[in-house]
């Protein structure tokens, strides 16, 4: 009996500390689509820093309401990948990179971003690139955008049937604008009654490196005799940015 007591002791101790690292620490996350293409693709498991901005109730298991707002808050800044709760259901985890911080002023002009009414820098890196949409491959035209001086990012058009332009988007306070890589396939912040804009208090982690691939296309990861293949090696504790 007194043994007994002891192993549940025991779990219940790992079990808290557990709890603890991926509330307070690290989280890890599953990419399920392709709507940060090409910087994380399908099938990567990647490491999220709970820390970075503080903690919300998004920050806990289940987001009780334990805390109102945000504690030990910092700002997020622009081209930080990020993953948040969506605004229709708070449950829902995303990941999408900030674009655009409380009071900013976003518009998109050709495929161009137009930050504050200034013309973010992006080159073309590539005229063809073979990038997943949902179960389909499409072209697409490859681009390295620079939102600022530390932080540049690559993202993707489809070279036809592209949505290049919106309507002018003004952030609210306390909430930031959020978008993917994959520009032609992504839901995020553009799309208002979707996703729209996020509260802080949404946000759950930055996302900080890739520590494990596998392309589930060629396998799952569970048929280890098809490891040889499906695992993406140089993947693996690939740092994000």
């Amino acid at each position: 009996m007194v043994k007994i007591l002891d192993n549940l002791k025991t779990l219940l101790i790992a079990l808290v500390i557990a709890v603890l690292i991926r509330s307070l620490l690290f989280q890890p996350f599953y990419i399920p689509s392709a709507s940060m293409q090409p910087s994380l693709l399908i099938g990567d498991r990647i490491f999220v820093s709970k820390y970075s901005y503080g903690y919300s109730k998004h920050s806990f298991p289940f987001s009780p309401n334990v805390i109102k707002g945000r504690i030990f808050k910092k700002e997020p800044k622009r081209g930080d990948m990020v993953v948040f709760k969506t605004p229709k259901d708070n449950r829902t985890d995303y990941i999408k990179r900030i674009v655009g911080l409380p009071n900013d002023k976003i518009q998109f002009k050709d495929g161009d971003l137009f930050l504050n009414d200034r013309k973010i820098e992006k080159e073309k890196t590539s005229n063809f690139e073979e990038i997943t949409c949902g179960n389909n491959s499409i072209d697409f035209e490859a681009f390295n955008e620079k939102i600022s001086n530390k932080k540049n990012y690559k993202i993707v058009y489809k070279r036809e049937g592209s949505q290049k332009n919106t309507d002018i988007y003004i952030i609210p306070d306390k909430h930031y604008f959020l978008i993917g890589d994959n520009r032609d396939c992504s839901r995020d912040s553009r799309f208002l009654s979707d996703v729209g804009y996020v509260h802080e208090e949404n946000l759950v982690g930055k996302a900080q490196i890739i520590f494990f691939s596998n392309d589930t296309i060629k396998s799952s990861v569970l048929k280890f005799w098809n490891w040889n293949d499906s695992f993406r090696a140089e993947r693996f504790f690939k740092r994000l940015k």
